[in-house]
């Protein structure tokens, strides 16, 4: 049956449910699937008890399947993915259609992470651990050399709390959302403190300090480093964020989904970047100018850290909003005029703009927390988006993520190795 809107100034073809299953290729239980995630609407047939679908939307979602399982995007470029979590554009980028660094410094950390995951604010939310998961995770974490980089720290730990969960292979929402809430909480707890006497209670911002800093924190360093967590929740489709997406189309449990981001995250192209901007802060610190360690660093063939970001023509959005804040905390001055410093010292020449993890450099150098401290506070912020993209990829069909090889060695029949 194919019907038209009476109310349309144009014919428009409609679909039934049947006839939309076959362009789809589904069933048509999978065609309703596809309503209730937004992917397709749908309209009640009057006096009648089916559906209808608008034929154009339909051809139009059969032709995205197709490019995804074809590894391919519309453009014959790179793999696209449909998302409902993070969009940038130009040089701003939102949360479910709201600016994130509005979110951001409005509302806590555990509040940005739910509204990720839910598209509801819970205000005054506080994630928690089980003391089980908690007591496993830091046996597991305090057995590691004493040299183990943080986010080594952190996938033993996701690790450790995912054989202490037997639900963790329950994929439905409710329990990954409740896997998130203590495994968030439980990664911070499983990290050795940085100074004893402290108590774990409070914001997630607050119990994390004590895990990165000897310091007493005053309430606007906690606010830059809450704020912080919150900007770097999410920003699409990174490296790490796309290993979260593969593992969980193959259906892996939320802390399996976790610990593949962690494994990318670890890279030097990704989360240690603001490791690498913290050092070089310190040696302008040291020097008390940037011209003689940006020379030294480009003279040893090294790109300087901190500086540009592919997807924003212009500021970091996230840089600007932290920069902001840490002109409010004195301590706090001579790694900001630092990192000026840099900035202006590189771009001479050609325009350059400070990226996040600079900002973030400028947080950690600042606040007596080790190098390291930046790829600590990225990793826990992330995953939260991590488990975002996990429970979207839940839902879609499994194993979509699976591009074809494209061969390129001798052509067989060859000989046997002699």
């Amino acid at each position: 049956m194919r019907d038209q809107d009476p109310s349309a100034g144009h014919a428009e073809r409609r679909l039934t449910t049947k006839e939309a299953a076959e362009l789809l290729g589904v069933k048509p239980e999978t065609v309703y699937a596809y309503v209730s995630r937004g992917q397709l609407s749908s309209r009640r047939v009057p006096g009648g008890r089916g559906s209808t679908f608008d034929a154009k939307e339909v051809e139009a979602l059969a032709r995205r399947n197709r490019w995804e399982s074809s590894g391919s995007s519309p453009s014959g470029g790179e793999l696209s993915v449909r998302t409902r979590i993070t969009l940038i554009e130009k040089d701003r980028y939102f949360f479910r259609g709201v600016d994130a660094t509005e979110l951001a410094t409005r509302h806590s950390y555990e509040e940005v992470a739910e509204w990720l995951w839910t598209g509801r604010l819970r205000p005054g939310i506080a994630f928690t651990a089980p003391e089980v998961s908690v007591a496993v995770a830091r046996r597991a974490v305090d057995a590691l050399p004493e040299h183990t980089g943080p986010t080594d720290r952190l996938r033993v730990a996701a690790i450790a709390a995912a054989v202490a969960d037997p639900l963790r292979f329950d994929l439905s929402e409710d329990t990954v959302l409740g896997t998130a809430r203590t495994l968030i909480p439980t990664l911070v707890a499983a990290l050795p403190p940085a100074r004893r006497g402290h108590r774990d209670e409070g914001p997630l911002a607050h119990r994390l300090w004590a895990r990165l800093s000897g310091r007493e924190a005053d309430e606007a360093s906690l606010r830059a480093l809450d704020t912080a967590l919150a900007l770097l929740v999410d920003h699409d489709l990174a490296a790490s964020t796309l290993a979260v997406r593969v593992a969980a189309s193959a259906r892996a449990h939320a802390y399996a989904a976790v610990s593949a981001g962690l494994g990318v995250l670890e890279g030097p192209l990704h989360g240690a970047a603001s490791g690498l901007a913290h050092r070089l802060l310190l040696d302008v610190l040291d020097e008390g100018n940037a011209a003689p360690v940006i020379a030294e660093e480009l003279r040893a063939g090294r790109r300087i850290p901190g500086l540009g970001h592919r997807l924003y023509p212009g500021e970091d959005p996230r840089a600007r909003v932290l920069f902001g804040l840490l002109e409010g905390i004195p301590r706090a001055a001579p790694a900001l005029a630092a990192a000026r410093d840099v900035v202006a010292t590189t771009a001479r020449h050609t325009p350059l703009h400070a990226n996040v993890d600079l900002a973030l450099a400028v947080l950690t150098a600042s606040s007596g927390m080790p190098s390291t401290a930046g790829e600590t506070i990225f990793a826990v912020a992330r995953t939260a988006g991590w488990i975002a993209h996990a429970l979207e990829e839940y839902g879609e069909r499994p194993l979509r993520m699976r591009p074809s090889g494209h061969y390129v060695g001798p052509r067989p029949p060859q000989p046997l190795p002699g």
